[in-house]
């Protein structure tokens, strides 16, 4: 049996990981092991590691490493602690391949562990690009780390050949988070509205908006800037979803708080969702507003249009559907309503996305099935000249 470890550090990245995690769990071959970190054990944020056993997983290590602060110090204290932490977790477990996704702090933490005690790693959505943000670094740098990559689409794969990875251990199978789409039963509409507790009328919008962890200039400007923006639209019924634990997290989550406090009627806030009710939500919202990567990969899946505000996703590939604004007011409502337009959504109807994959879990289960590990951890910058 090979021993596969599998690092999720939020909600977001469990949601993207669960068929893979099922894959393993009943694969005859490999022996899933799985850690949980970062916003999964803190009460602010779901304590969502509950949603983790609810599936049936058994979760072999909780790693602690959040502070009681949204600091740019504290999260450099949380790596500290992630390193602290998953050293005893991962020499305890010693598994012969660590599995990660993305880029966040909590799973650089990981990957760093994995490397100094010599367990190979294999990489999911490696060679992706966010400009606004710190994880542009994080997951490069885990690509340089790790031994085996699954990326989500093919220019994504040349990027990591272009860092030097050699093309025999690159796979493109296509964005995780999209197989939740076609393989969980989501709910009909009034069903949903039960589920959350919310009417969400005619016309409805989601609205997710994370903290810019490159950007020098005040969030709180940007925040009052799409404050204004929601306003010029009061026939809307507004979902927010939380923001995640970078710096400035919690102000911005308690900001949005305030805000929809004062209509509850109009406006409602969730810490968590959950995939199920979160992609439900997602399908049937007028549409999607804010910085979360989910208005890029899995709404063009769900035919929902989504307009993605400043620098935090600045780089990514993205489907027709998706619109550019600027952190002004102006842009923002512009774009909601070209994409709440009869005209846009017959384009929305109709768009490609570049990230629609077919069973990326199972492609994933299947090359570590058969993927030697004992060699694997010698590797050579491809496209090097020698001399």
């Amino acid at each position: 049996m090979k021993k596969i470890c599998v690092v999720t550090g939020s909600r977001a990245d469990y949601g993207l990981l669960y068929w893979t995690l099922k894959g393993i769990q009943d694969s005859k071959i490999l022996d899933l092991q799985l850690c949980a970190t970062g916003m999964h054990l803190s009460s602010e944020h779901g304590l969502t590691y509950k949603e983790i056993e609810k599936d049936g997983f058994i979760i072999d290590k909780k790693i602690e490493i959040l502070l009681s602060s949204d600091t740019d110090v504290a999260l450099a204290k949380s790596i500290g602690l992630g390193i602290l932490g998953f050293t005893e977790a991962l020499s305890n477990l010693r598994p012969d391949l660590l599995l990660v996704l993305g880029d966040r702090y909590e799973t650089y933490s990981a990957v760093v562990v994995a490397m100094a005690l010599g367990i190979p790693i294999a990489h999911c959505h490696g060679g992706e690009s966010t400009f606004g943000l710190i994880d542009e670094a994080i997951r490069h740098s885990i690509t340089k780390m790790s031994h085996l990559h699954f990326v989500s689409t093919e220019s994504y794969l040349q990027r990591v050949e272009q860092l030097g990875e050699e093309p025999s251990r690159i796979w493109n199978v296509g964005a995780l988070g999209i197989e939740n789409i076609y393989k969980l039963p989501l709910y009909d509409k009034k069903t949903l509205e039960k589920e959350i507790d919310f009417n969400l009328g005619d016309k409805s919008m989601l609205v997710t908006y994370h903290p810019v962890t490159l950007q020098d200039q005040d969030q709180g400007d940007h925040l009052n800037e799409l404050f204004k923006a929601l306003d010029a639209f009061p026939e809307f019924k507004i979902v927010f979803t939380g923001s995640n634990s970078d710096k400035l997290g919690r102000f911005i989550w308690d900001r949005i708080n305030d805000y929809a406090s004062k209509d509850c009627k109009r406006m409602r806030c969730f810490t968590s969702l959950g995939q199920l009710k979160y992609l439900t939500l997602l399908k049937h919202v007028n549409v999607v507003v804010g910085n979360s990567s989910s208005g890029i990969l899995e709404a063009p899946s769900l035919k929902t249009p989504s307009v993605d505000i400043g620098e935090r996703q600045a780089g990514r590939l993205r489907a027709e559907s998706v619109l550019f604004a600027e952190n002004e007011s102006k842009s923002i409502t512009d774009k909601i309503r070209k994409a709440i337009s009869e005209e846009f959504q017959s384009i929305v109807g109709i768009v490609k996305n570049p990230y629609e994959g077919i069973e990326p879990s199972k492609k994933i289960v299947e090359i570590i099935e058969k993927t030697k590990l004992d060699n694997i951890k010698m590797k050579v910058f491809y496209g090097m000249v020698s001399k």
